[in-house]
């Protein structure tokens, strides 16, 4: 088997191809052939080493993959050899094979390819943790998404307009914007050209109810000040590279809230919620109501490349990492 190993944090130029013996599934586990792993941001955060929860060298990176069980530990049941599934591991996932418990397997229906499931376990997640357990949006609300062509925002979009929301994406490029009315946006801002907070205040009538922020930066304090009185800011993640500050008194006096979303936390602390969770996202794409776009996919041997690329912000949507065999 083939397994992409951090050695010791740095430039994701770095990464190494190990060549390992395949493995064999303890009791309780499983293995799974590995047909498609998902790129995310926070993957570059791990192996630079500037994560808030830093990961000694060496490891293999990816939280997400999906494939086909190949070999079952004593004590399997729930799963067979032959079963397509995926499976969010934290890391793991950039290899071949991976080796993880029965219970971290979920089987993939039958209408959903499985590079698709790969991509879709991170991003729709956090979007559907975020608009339905950390906040609840309702239909006629509007919400404001930035950093809308990447993988949680073109999720946040999908699942915004599934709950009826009127979404207004932000995002940095026309090519990118254009994905994102793909996705289901009903209007646009190029928030490097245009003014972020007058023009959501514009499109929204007044004011945004919820602002999806994956990108911290400079944007976020804009996209505070473009929220209604009442209005929720989600705090997702900081793929600018800054953490901003945020003026509180825009918060107190106008009754906003600031909410953390950690999707990938809450999950390891809850395991029974989180799969029942990843049911509720995987009906909605059963039955029509969200539409996970297929990811662009690119080889195992190709993931310093494709971390660089996502670095330096030339990457739409969701990529893919598949194994060459």
């Amino acid at each position: 088997m083939q397994r992409v190993v951090c050695q010791q944090w740095g430039p994701p130029e770095d990464l190494d191809i190990v060549e390992l013996d395949d493995p064999h599934p303890a009791a309780g586990r499983v293995i799974v052939e590995v047909a498609a792993a998902g790129v995310n941001f926070v993957d570059a955060l791990f192996v630079a080493g500037t994560y808030q929860i830093k990961v000694p060298p060496p490891f293999t990176p990816g939280s997400e993959c999906a494939g086909t069980v190949v070999a079952v530990g004593d004590g399997v049941s729930t799963v067979s050899v032959g079963d397509r599934v995926l499976s969010s591991l934290g890391l793991g996932a950039w290899a071949t094979h991976v080796e993880v418990p029965a219970d971290a397997v979920t089987l993939v229906p039958d209408s959903l390819d499985l590079a698709t499931a790969a991509a879709l376990v991170q991003s729709y997640c956090t979007a559907w943790f975020a608009l339905t357990r950390r906040t609840h949006v309702s239909a006629g609300e509007s919400v404001l998404v930035l950093g809308a062509a990447g993988g949680v925002g073109l999720a946040g979009i999908d699942v915004a307009d599934a709950l009826g929301a009127t979404v207004i994406a932000a995002a940095s490029s026309p090519e990118k914007l254009a994905d994102a009315v793909a996705k289901g946006a009903s209007s646009t801002i190029a928030y490097e050209t245009e003014d972020l907070k007058a023009r959501a205040r514009e499109l929204s009538g007044g004011g945004v109810d919820v602002v999806i922020d994956p990108v911290g930066g400079r944007h976020t304090e804009a996209a505070l000040r473009s929220l209604r009185l009442g209005g929720r800011l989600l705090v997702i993640g900081f793929a600018a590279g800054d953490i901003p500050s945020l003026p509180t008194n825009q918060i107190l006096l106008n009754n906003r809230s600031v909410v953390g979303i950690d999707w990938g936390a809450w999950a390891m602390g809850h395991p029974a919620e989180q799969a029942e969770l990843l049911d509720e996202v995987l009906g909605a794409v059963a039955d029509g109501r969200l539409h996970p776009s297929p990811p662009a996919q690119r080889s195992l041997l190709e993931a310093g490349t494709v971390l660089r690329e996502l670095l330096d912000r030339r990457l739409r949507g969701k990529v893919v990492l598949t194994p060459t065999r």
